[in-house]
């Protein structure tokens, strides 16, 4: 583009402040010569870059400044100057130099402190009282300004870059960042500005820069007087970048979650809700798991300390509870041959599956209900090490099917269609354990883009033992209770469980919208 239409599309702004930049290379310099704000300055300096014409530089300068106790030593004296003046003349005890000082006990504390170390003071004791005296070398320090009140004044002219404190000053400075409140140091962004070759081009003399005479806008009294013929109007450039405009959206996992529940929903589901905090009968007992299996310990389960217990149901669900463990009860089951404890049945846990759900769900059935279909998807917690691969919560999705005809078939066919839904065409099942369900399966799905087989969790048909307590009699109930975190993370290409909920301002706005 020449050089006279790049000068017809300058803002005023930018205008201004390339009249400046042939001496002012400096945000700040730029601000002093222009008499613009630092905004204005700054919006001056990245349109400019964009269009060519100078080249921005960003440096990092560690600064100091004064804190809110620097700022009340300037103004009243530092703590340990006004100590020395109080005892200038005669000794005080303790007691009488804190109220004549004004200064709390913590900072007496901290001029003795000081002070002694300068051999400016003398502490004696006296009974049950300490004495403070004056010494020569403290009357000197009191006769003149301290490097401390020097160093304090200038701050107070402004923020210092530390790059240019004399040796003396570093001292001082390393002493005050050991006070509290004393002074601030942080990293602000120094911004320089550059002319580039088109720059030069377009202040040059002879390009027309201070005779190209523009009008910045139209307005509406030029049009009815007229006014706005013969006149220069700067153009505009639609070449030039501009800020990208973030909409507002759902968190990229909660999109996740929304579309896998509307999976189920279509496949003619009821959603199961229900709190994050249950009773260890639910979560395990009522299931079938064992009070001494390793799950239910510590260093894999989250117990709450206050209410460390909760209720337990009616008589009835206890009682058949307490024969499945002991006996089987009347399942034909030998059950695990313990003394069960509806102590440790009382104990309250963060759920450890969203299969606490399922349980709860098939205890308020009635025959009357069959078939049911039921599904949840919700947070679950296990006492893991937090890293990679690891986190203490996690996304489960839960279902159950209860149907007199419902067989292993079926169950593989729910699956097999909700991972098509979500993605995966291609799904595989493996024998696998779980207390609570015979036949168990764990599920693998393929891959499409990393050519292999993932895992993804658990499923089966509920054990005679679970389903005989809840429902009342032996009925199939299809279940599974695959991860969900999993499925998140091969979607937007994570590879660190971390990353879904650390809330990255950037992660959230570059990241693309859930749609299979």
């Amino acid at each position: 583009m020449e050089v006279r239409k790049i000068i017809e599309g300058l803002h005023p702004l930018e205008r201004k402040v390339l009249l400046v930049l042939a001496k002012s290379k400096t945000l700040d310099e730029a601000m002093t010569s222009s008499a613009l704000s630092q905004p204005e300055v700054m919006r001056a300096f990245q349109w400019l870059q964009n269009k060519g014409i100078v080249n921005l530089k960003e440096d990092l300068k560690e600064i100091a400044q004064l804190d809110k106790n620097g700022l009340s030593s300037l103004n009243y004296g530092l703590p340990e100057k006004r100590f020395l003046l109080a005892i200038k003349d005669k000794p005080l005890s303790l007691s009488k130099l804190i109220a004549s000082t004004k200064l709390e006990r913590e900072e007496v504390n901290a001029c003795i402190g000081i002070l002694k170390g300068k051999a400016a003071i003398d502490v004696k004791k006296e009974g049950a009282e300490m004495w403070v005296s004056i010494t020569e070398q403290g009357k000197k320090l009191v006769s003149k300004e301290s490097l401390e009140e020097q160093f304090l004044k200038k701050l107070s002219s402004g923020v210092i870059d530390l790059k240019t404190l004399k040796p003396e000053e570093k001292f001082v400075l390393d002493a005050f960042k050991k006070r509290r409140e004393f002074i601030t140091i942080a990293l602000v962004k120094l911004w320089s500005a550059e002319l580039t070759e088109v720059g030069k081009k377009i202040i040059s003399a002879g390009s027309g820069f201070n005779e190209i005479k523009v009008v910045d806008r139209l307005t509406e009294q030029m049009l009815k007087t007229g006014e706005w013929k013969g006149k220069t109007f700067r153009r505009y450039d639609v070449q030039i970048n501009v800020p990208k405009i973030y909409g507002g959206k759902r968190h990229f996992v909660n999109q996740a979650i929304e579309y896998a529940k509307r999976i189920w929903l279509d496949m003619g589901f009821k959603e199961m809700k229900g709190n994050i905090l249950n009773t260890s009968f639910w979560n395990f007992d009522a299931l079938f798991t064992a009070q001494d299996h390793p799950v239910r310990e510590m260093q894999d389960t989250y117990y709450i300390g206050d209410p460390a217990l909760g209720k337990l149901p009616n008589e009835k669900f206890i009682g058949l509870v307490r024969n499945a463990h002991e006996n089987g009860g009347k399942t034909g089951s030998s059950g695990w041959g313990y003394k069960w404890n509806p102590e440790d049945a009382k104990r309250n846990v963060l759920r450890t599956h969203t299969t606490v759900l399922s349980a709860k769900t098939l205890a308020q059935l009635k025959k009357d209900d069959w078939p049911a279909k039921y599904f949840a998807l919700g947070k679950c917690f296990r006492n893991e090490t937090l890293d990679w691969s690891h986190l203490f919560e996690f996304n489960q999705t839960e279902g159950i099917v209860v149907d007199p005809d419902a067989n292993f078939k079926h169950l593989l066919g729910y699956l097999k269609m909700f991972f098509k839904k979500m993605g995966f065409p291609q799904a595989r099942f493996r024998p696998a354990y779980f207390p609570y369900t015979e036949p168990s399966i764990e599920i693998d799905v393929f891959h499409p883009i990393h050519q292999k087989w993932v895992e993804l969790g658990g499923a089966g048909i509920f054990r005679p033992e679970v389903t005989e307590i809840l429902l009342g009699e032996e009925v199939p109930v299809l279940a599974w209770g695959p991860g969900f975190d999993r499925i998140i993370m091969d979607y937007y290409k994570l590879t660190d469980l971390r990353d879904l909920y650390k809330n990255d301002i950037k992660q959230l706005r570059e990241m693309k919208a859930w749609m299979r």
